[in-house]
């Protein structure tokens, strides 16, 4: 039996800090799966402690129409957001301060979430919620069966794009509520997919020298 006063050895990775994207980031990721669509409740790690907390119910029939999750080592912020300017004219944005979302789609019943799985980006959805910038990358699990040769996010079927779309722009309204705050500024394809993750890497590298320089 295992001495519980004894030091651990070995300590699990922070899924976002520990965790590689992989080497072949960004045309293939490793990809942090916090819910899936059988989660009646929306589950996010907690960025202090690195695990999987309860973050709030579902409202009503809102269920995440695919894995999601996040890359890790990737950030939202100026870069990201400056992006999405140029691509869009907006002004006055800001990265929301997380990594890089991600849904996963795949033909296969995932019971739960707190896994890491490798995926193919195909497109995003550039989602701006009142300044902030917020993209949605959609990926395809590797070899999947259905999804697993789909090349572009524009040959997805519309009403397959539509159900991540409705759930994005509906996921943070309270009750009653009849607009949106959220709204999808541009749908894009493989290729600026590439160059979002990559931008939102050159943020992570930023927030990590800025923690060095100050000595976090």
């Amino acid at each position: 039996m295992a001495d519980p006063k004894r030091p651990l050895s070995r300590l699990s990775a922070h899924p976002w800090h520990g965790v590689s994207p992989g080497p072949q980031a960004p045309e293939l990721c490793t990809c942090y799966i916090e819910i899936v669509p059988t989660d009646t409740v929306k589950y996010e790690l907690d960025k202090a402690s690195g695990l999987l907390k309860l973050d709030r119910p579902q409202a009503f029939s809102n269920v995440v129409p695919s894995l999601y999750g996040f890359i890790p080592r990737s950030y939202c912020a100026d870069r990201v957001a400056t992006r999405c300017a140029a691509r869009t004219g907006r002004t006055n944005l800001f990265g929301d301060g997380d990594p890089l979302d991600v849904c996963v789609l795949t033909e296969k019943t995932i019971s739960h979430g707190d896994l890491l799985v490798m995926a193919r980006p195909v497109g995003g959805l550039r989602l701006v919620d009142r300044g902030e910038v917020d993209d949605k990358i959609i990926a395809v699990l590797k070899d999947d069966a259905l999804y697993g040769a789909l090349a572009d996010l524009s040959i997805l079927p519309k009403g397959m794009l539509d159900r991540p779309s409705h759930y994005f722009l509906t996921y943070k309204q309270p009750p009653g509520a009849t607009t949106s705050t959220c709204e999808i500024a541009e749908v894009y394809g493989k290729e600026e997919a590439y160059e979002v993750i990559r931008t939102s890497f050159a943020d992570y590298a930023a927030l990590e020298a800025d923690h060095a320089t100050a000595g976090l």
